[in-house]
């Protein structure tokens, strides 16, 4: 305080006012040190104080140290000594989310993570805050239902120990709020609001911390003038450490998210405040109205035909179970028209205003829609959405996509979310219709929150590069991403759905384009000819062909087996034989059969094939649980090369039970995770990933950028986008513009550059179909992506 900072006084004290007192006492009356001296002074005999002058540190005097410095060290300080030190422009506010986010109630959320404060005095106020947190967030949510289970994520923080930590908050079954916090001697203590959110109203949630008392407040209506409080008072006292882990608003692999939107989410890191006090603000305010009414019509909709279809089958059941049958009676229920209901008694204003639905009601047959009401809603919206796909699918298709808006609409709202991917589509690129940028927002969040899996892609891309007025944001992009990513491999051993293998083919590429084939194409028919023929290689490639859906070929897993089995009992081919007996395990298209695909599967690792050796150690550890004889044989598998034996020593490590190494090791695990996400594993991707996004291992530094490429990388490898691009391919190799522009448009708004290039292909071969079809005669989309760089 008395000297200026020099090479031995560093950060020297900086003091405002300095209060000099003294008092006296007498001996026996007052003068116990035990006493505090607020009560000493209270009984002094005498007493006075003085105000000291202060000197800036920049005004202060050099103190002589009689020390001589080296030339080097005395240069160095002297081109810093006059330096004034500048606090970092930087407050305790932090906007978590600044755009609305489609949460699909899954296990996929937005991961943030707040660094220390770069001020000196923010982070000396956020460490003593440490035991005693002051902090506010308010966030803004519309809620399509409460949790179906037990407990749905909202926003909870995930500490180092990946456990949660302070604050982790919750909706229940019954609509109240889960708030839990983390106390200072390690345990946790959680309590419930005794009000309930509202459902499918946007509303603002505020939530003020400050040491023991939580203050929660929902604030509904157009000034936020309606409104429930509560206020919850501890005796505990909470850890609260914001920078030791990471938030996750919605989702996560710990508990599924909430179904519906979140909006703007402010954080405010080091004060409590009152709601009046909180500036947060609707923003998108259009598209969120949007949103309220979307839901409002679908309603509408969605009990129009759950009314219509319960009375259609009514009136069926009463035919059934009449006694007084005739021949005429029993020719006219199977073979006449499927029963339609004319006069259900509707109001004329409901009925003007969804038109198209009565109409596509009075087409459609309905004896074999589902009993369940939410099944036959959404088997109502799959006719509707496939009756409006023959129509664009037609030599002119494109230019009846305006006529079947108002079906895609309708089957949008029966919960047929691929319909909601369309309009999305349409309507941002303007593609015979107006272009309507909100509208396409709409129904890609729609589509998104639905889970439709290209919705999701489309969303992922445009906020991973910052696009048709979307937010660039990396982790509400890697939110999207994720949540198809984790759906990849289970799609591609799902053997029911429109998927196929998708393949990386340019339409310039003409020797690629002549090796396409189908059932009846020379290509397939020359395979099968050869692989009737016992040549181990076409029976593998047919295999292969039949069981992904390749090279154009329909998906047909029970013939890919009959080739596999063919080829693995005939041929001794290693390939082939390890094949089948993965097929055996896993009973997909054919009866389990555990003994001869193990027998199968040491055959094939005899003959030195790599994923056998691999196959037998995910024998042993799934099966057998013999943990120590899995490692030898994926430690073996890992030394031929073998990627999933990698992941598998990855997952032996996260476990913690990995032959005489104790307890769990993530660090390990990750190094064999990256690893196989070298060699192309998509699991170990997937983790990888989620470090990069999360940062809570070392070897990982947290980079959502990074994140990003990854999760989008698995994404697109999912065979519902692999379906869309290969209808895309086929109509083009059969002469069908329309088509073939439709499908490589859908394709390429998920951000995959093949079907991109494609549809700049198309737009070059014909120009003429091009400006005919894109509002103001182009594509009004940004391709190739545009450069970004990190912000």
């Amino acid at each position: 305080m008395v000297y200026r900072d020099d090479y031995f006084i560093r950060h020297s004290i900086s003091v405002s006012v300095v209060i000099l007192r003294a008092w006296i006492t007498h001996r026996y009356s007052g003068g116990d040190l035990n006493v505090k001296w607020e009560e000493n002074l209270l009984h002094a005999v005498a007493k006075n104080y003085t105000l000291l002058k202060t000197i800036p540190p920049f005004e202060r005097p050099f103190k002589d140290h009689q020390v001589c410095f080296e030339w080097n060290m005395g240069y160095i300080w002297n081109l810093r000594a006059n330096k004034i030190p500048q606090c970092p422009l930087e407050n305790d506010v932090v906007t978590l989310l600044g755009f609305l986010f489609a949460s699909s109630g899954e296990n996929t959320g937005i991961v943030k993570k707040f660094p220390r404060f770069r001020n000196r005095e923010l982070e000396a106020t956020r460490r003593q805050r440490i035991d005693y947190p002051v902090f506010t967030v308010s966030l803004w949510l519309y809620l399509l239902h409460y949790c179906k289970a037990n407990l749905c994520g909202i926003l909870y923080f995930v500490d180092s120990n990946e456990m949660y930590g302070t604050p982790s908050v919750f909706l229940t079954e019954e609509g109240h709020l889960h708030i839990q916090m983390h106390l200072v001697k390690g345990e946790d203590l959680a309590v419930k609001t005794k009000f309930t959110i509202p459902l499918k109203e946007w509303f603002r949630l505020d939530m003020s911390f400050n040491g023991g008392q939580i203050v929660v407040t929902t604030s509904t209506g157009q000034d936020l003038k309606d409104y429930h409080n509560q206020t919850i008072s501890f005796r505990e006292d909470f850890h609260y450490n914001d920078t030791a882990g990471y938030f996750i608003i919605g989702g996560s692999r710990y508990v599924a998210g909430i179904e519906g939107f979140f909006g703007p989410l402010k954080y405010y890191r080091l004060h409590a405040l009152h709601p009046a006090q909180i500036f947060n603000p609707l923003l998108e305010k259009q598209l969120a109205e949007h949103i309220k009414l979307y839901y409002e019509r679908c309603a509408e909709v969605q009990e129009i035909v759950s009314v219509y279809t319960s009375t259609v089958q009514q009136g069926d059941r009463r035919q059934e179970a009449c006694d007084l049958r005739n021949s005429y009676l029993d020719l006219k229920l199977r073979y006449g028209r499927p029963s339609m209901c004319r006069a259900l008694l509707w109001e004329k204003e409901l009925k003007a205003k969804h038109r198209s639905l009565f109409q596509a009601l009075l087409e459609m047959g309905l004896v074999t829609v589902p009993r369940n009401q939410s099944e036959s809603v959404l088997e109502i919206g799959g006719r509707m959405f496939e009756k409006a796909v023959k129509r664009l699918s037609t030599v002119d298709g494109l230019h009846q996509i305006s006529s079947v808006v108002p079906f895609l609409m309708d089957a949008s709202c029966c919960g047929y979310h691929k319909a909601s991917y369309y309009l999305a589509v349409f309507y941002e690129t303007g593609l015979n219709v107006p272009r309507d940028q909100l509208q396409g927002m709409l129904y890609s969040l729609v589509g998104g929150q639905g889970s439709e899996r290209l919705s999701s892609m489309n969303l992922g891309y445009k906020h991973y590069q910052g696009i048709d007025h979307y937010a660039l944001d990396w982790e509400l992009s890697y939110a999207y991403y994720s949540n198809i990513a984790t759906k990849t491999p289970l799609d591609q051993h799902t053997l029911q759905g429109d998927q196929a293998y998708v393949e990386t083919i340019r339409l310039k590429d003409d020797e690629i384009l002549k090796v396409q084939t189908k059932e009846d194409g020379d290509v397939f028919m020359w395979l099968k000819h050869e692989a009737t023929r016992g040549n181990a290689a076409a029976q593998q490639r047919l295999a292969q062909m039949l069981f992904w859906g390749q090279q154009g070929v329909a998906k047909n897993p029970e013939a890919a087996i009959e080739w596999y089995a063919k080829g693995a009992l005939e041929t001794e081919d290693p390939a082939l034989i390890y094949d089948y007996a993965i097929v055996l395990f896993k009973g997909q298209g054919v009866k389990k059969n555990r003994r001869l695909a193990l027998e199968l599967m040491k055959k094939a690792a005899s003959k030195g094939l790599h994923q056998a050796v691999n196959g037998l150690g995910w024998y042993y550890h799934k099966f057998k649980k013999n943990y120590a004889k899995a490692a030898k044989y994926w430690l073996k598998a890992e030394e031929m090369g073998n990627p999933d034996a990698s992941y598998n020593l990855g997952v032996l490590y996260l476990d913690g039970i990995f032959p005489g190494v104790p307890g769990r090791n993530q660090t390990l695990a990750g190094e064999y995770f990256h690893k196989a996400a070298q060699g192309g594993h998509i699991e170990g991707t997937l983790w990888c990933s989620l470090y990069y996004i999360t940062g809570n291992l070392e070897t990982f530094p947290r980079d959502p950028e990074k994140a990003v490429v990854w999760t989008k990388h698995v994404a697109e490898k999912n065979g519902y986008l692999g379906h869309v691009i290969r209808k895309g391919l086929n109509a083009y190799l059969e002469g069908s513009w329309h088509e073939a522009l439709l499908y490589y448009v859908l394709a390429a708004e998920t951000g995959i550059e093949v079907s991109q290039t494609n549809l700049a292909h198309i737009c070059e071969e014909r120009p003429d179909l091009a400006k005919s079809v894109f509002e103001n005669g182009r594509p009004l989309l940004l391709w190739p992506p545009k450069p970004i760089t990190r912000p």
